[in-house]
């Protein structure tokens, strides 16, 4: 199975031999990182590289994916693609270019995010919790996904859904971590930290899945193509988000996996430490390789392949017009 590697340590990423090797800032032992069955490398340190290193993980077709300042995501540096299909990319843009088609697309995308957001919310109701208003308007949100809105509409309809649904995290979530209303660049609390963090993982995951296809990863139909970003990612991103960023941040702060200590806070934004970001990644990673029975495809797929699967799903609805059935937790 592939999996990702993420990388804290401040120093030098090169290629030693058919390895990688880090050499932390710190003077601190060399360590040595395996390639094989290598997904993805995860930057969050001050990492230096050279482009002989982006060749060979180009030739493994392994990707690079960098976090900045405030571990916000940066970009990434993406291997060649293992398939080319110029028939793909056509049949997306024009997917994209016909308006009634792009809507189905865009409506399908806010039915199973609302679903999702749902599956979470009905797990904890009843738990400790009273969530019977917010699983209603759950409901009257994804009552409004029509294919004739706009996607202007469908985007507002996505926000109205996700602003109820932030509302159960007061009820999931102990006293001492709340979320008053969702917000970041920079984020100023703990729990929007952890979204936003949890959040740029999935967005990241969803890139490397959908560079495993033909798919151009700028062309979407959710949100709308821009400069600078892998747009496609945006719209399988919304789908995977609460299965698994929010889980995972549900389960280490019930569990006091995660506590106040694992953050700091300097000009007005509060951001998880190395030591957060560790255990955050490492639960996040951990749900990654987990594997549950698949309904069509009789036998056991991981989260992370599902996020590849739903990339080739779409593809294969541009290429036959097999219908789209987006990715909605059944289990």
């Amino acid at each position: 199975m592939d999996r990702n590697y993420h990388v804290f340590s401040d120093g030098r990423l090169e290629r030693s031999d058919d390895t990688l090797r880090l050499v932390p800032d710190d003077g601190s032992e060399k360590k040595y990182i395996p390639i094989e069955n290598a997904e993805a490398f995860f930057l969050h340190g001050q990492i230096d590289f050279n482009t002989r290193l982006m060749s060979f993980l180009n030739d493994r077709t392994v990707a690079l994916h960098v976090f900045g300042w405030e571990d916000y995501y940066s970009g990434s540096v993406m291997p060649k693609r293992g398939q080319t299909s110029g028939k793909t990319v056509v049949n997306q843009v024009r997917a994209y270019e016909d308006s009634e088609h792009r809507r189905q697309l865009a409506a399908a995308i806010v039915r199973g995010s609302i679903h999702n957001m749902r599956t979470n919310v009905v797990y904890y109701n009843g738990r400790d919790c009273d969530l019977d208003d917010i699983i209603e308007d759950l409901e009257a949100a994804a009552a409004r996904v029509d294919e004739s809105l706009p996607i202007e509409e469908l985007l507002g309809v996505e926000a109205t859904a996700r602003k109820a649904y932030y509302r159960s995290f007061n009820e999931i979530l102990p006293g001492e971590f709340q979320l008053n209303r969702r917000e970041y660049n920079p984020p100023p609390n703990e729990i929007n930290s952890l979204i936003s963090f949890g959040n740029s993982l999935v967005y990241a995951n969803c890139i490397s899945a959908i560079r495993a296809t033909a798919l151009d990863p700028t062309i979407s139909y959710l949100h709308e193509p821009g400069e600078r970003r892998y747009s496609l990612s945006l719209d399988i991103a919304d789908l995977f988000k609460p299965v698994l960023a929010d889980r995972v941040l549900f389960r280490l702060v019930n569990r006091n996996q995660i506590s106040d200590t694992d953050f700091e806070t300097e000009l007005g934004s509060c951001l998880l430490n190395e030591s957060g970001r560790k255990t955050y990644t490492k639960a996040f990673e951990e749900t990654l390789e987990r594997t549950v029975e698949h309904p069509s495809l009789d036998r056991k797929v991981s989260y992370q392949y599902l996020m590849r699967l739903e990339a080739y799903k779409l593809k294969k609805h541009l290429l036959t017009g097999e219908e789209y059935d987006p990715f909605q937790r059944w289990w």
